[in-house]
């Protein structure tokens, strides 16, 4: 059987709205672009333009490596790149150029004017701008803003695509003043060790958007304008001491960088820990339908286990086995999610249990995939999971098969599990799902 996506389950399509914004993305960087290409010829841009977009695949490797317990929507990803690289960085640049002129004019001195404006005019002009898709994820795809992590992905996306464009101008400005040197200085600055400055910049404000996300009233609001200080203060920090406190002044502008990478860093850990409990909080009392047994939750509470399962999936069932395996894991996960969104009043009962019948027909069609080899049926029946799929998961309470870490050979699982809108006493009415849930 066919593997299902778990995010075409949830119905994350491309919208006519995402195909208009990337194209005007689109449009905004070739302006940027070309501005750069008049400030230097063809030669020397094509030298910036491709320093700046070398590391930029192993930076966006780094970043969606902290995002493999619950990846967002692709979609939702590009646009944020795409937002920065080209909405935002065209009227940053535009506005600051204004800045430039205007206090340039008023101090008579250029130098100490793109030293102010860096510092003072800087920050909150391109933070804003930065910040302005992840209020708009916050309207329009607040579901997807579970925690912390979540909102520093987006947050590192749309920083990753700022800086990318933005480093094209600084590389070519270099060239242009100071020559090779110059160029090989600002990249080892801004290429190599601050790439992820503009990042931890607006993951500041990432983070109170998705506090916001599951927050109503004043707190919501006042974590948004504190996490949008700042970001603002933290790039004005990093600006001026680079401008006005030389390389002391810059090694401890980066010091303040690293702690809090540091602090991003042990928030997300965190943040893991938290979603695997809430696995282990709200999905047991779908063992009885046979959607999940100990040797799965087992599974799915460390990056580890959940990928060594997939190895073994693959090893069996191959591409299409690997592919069913990642679907179950992401829909138990996102099940897990919803069930505290819900908890917390961020989602309606019928939106509720429409999602929750989604969710729990998938990890049934799933499991149907799991490439169970036909030497290990009778074991798997009586809830022991085969080799190579869980190692060291708890054997199941009742190893006769017929306790709640194993479904029964021909039990029917229901797709629906209980819900935070009805009592315990059973799921909500519905019919059934697929007959035999795989192994489980």
């Amino acid at each position: 059987m066919a593997s299902l996506d778990p995010r075409a389950v949830l119905k994350d399509r491309p919208s006519a709205g995402l195909i208009i914004g990337l194209v005007i993305a689109g449009i905004c960087a070739l302006v940027t672009f070309s501005f750069d290409v008049l400030d230097g010829d063809p030669v020397r841009f094509t030298i910036a333009l491709g320093l700046a977009v070398a590391p930029v695949p192993l930076l966006l490797a780094g970043v969606l490596a902290l995002d493999r317990m619950e990846p967002e929507p692709r979609t939702n990803l590009i646009f944020a790149f795409a937002w920065g690289a080209g909405i935002a960085v065209l009227l940053a640049g535009i506005l600051n150029s204004l800045n430039l002129l205007y206090v340039a004019r008023a101090l008579g001195d250029p130098d100490s004017a793109r030293n102010l404006v860096a510092t003072f005019g800087a920050p909150p002009v391109e933070e804003t701008l930065k910040g302005i898709v992840l209020l708009g994820l916050l309207r329009f795809r607040r579901r997807e803003l579970d925690g912390p992590t979540d909102g520093i992905i987006y947050a590192s996306m749309v920083g990753l695509g700022f800086a990318m464009s933005e480093n094209v101008s600084y590389y070519l400005a270099a060239l242009n003043h100071d020559g090779p040197q110059g160029l090989a200085a600002t990249v080892v600055l801004r290429g190599v060790l601050s790439p992820f400055a503009h990042p931890l910049f607006t993951s500041l404000i990432g983070i109170s958007v998705a506090y916001a996300a599951n927050r109503r009233g004043a707190p919501a609001v006042v974590m948004i304008v504190a996490g949008w200080f700042g970001a603002m203060i933290l790039h004005g920090i990093w600006n001026g001491f680079a401008s006005f406190g030389g390389l002391p002044g810059l090694a401890v502008a980066y010091l303040i960088l690293m702690a809090l990478l540091v602090v991003e860093i042990t928030v997300i850990v965190k943040d893991r820990k938290r979603i695997v409990g809430l696995i282990h909080h709200y999905l047991p009392p779908y063992e009885r339908n046979g959607l999940v047994n100990q040797a799965d939750l087992f599974m799915l509470s460390s990056l580890r286990r959940r990928r060594q399962a997939r190895t073994w999936a693959r090893a069996h069932g191959g591409k299409s086995g690997a592919r069913a395996m990642s679907d179950y894991q992401l829909a138990a996960t996102e099940l897990g999610l919803l069930h505290e969104r819900a908890a917390r009043g961020g989602v309606d009962e019928a939106s509720f249990l429409t999602i929750q019948r989604s969710l729990a027909d998938l990890m049934a069609y799933a499991r149907l995939s799991f490439p169970l080899p036909e030497r290990h049926q009778a074991r798997a029946a009586r809830g022991f999971p085969p080799p190579g799929y869980a190692p060291g998961a708890p054997a199941p309470e009742r190893p006769n098969g017929h306790g709640p870490g194993a479904a029964r050979p021909g039990h029917p699982p229901s797709a629906y599990g209980p819900g935070p809108f009805h009592g315990p006493g059973g799921p909500p009415p519905g019919p059934a799902g697929p007959p035999g849930a795989g192994y489980g």
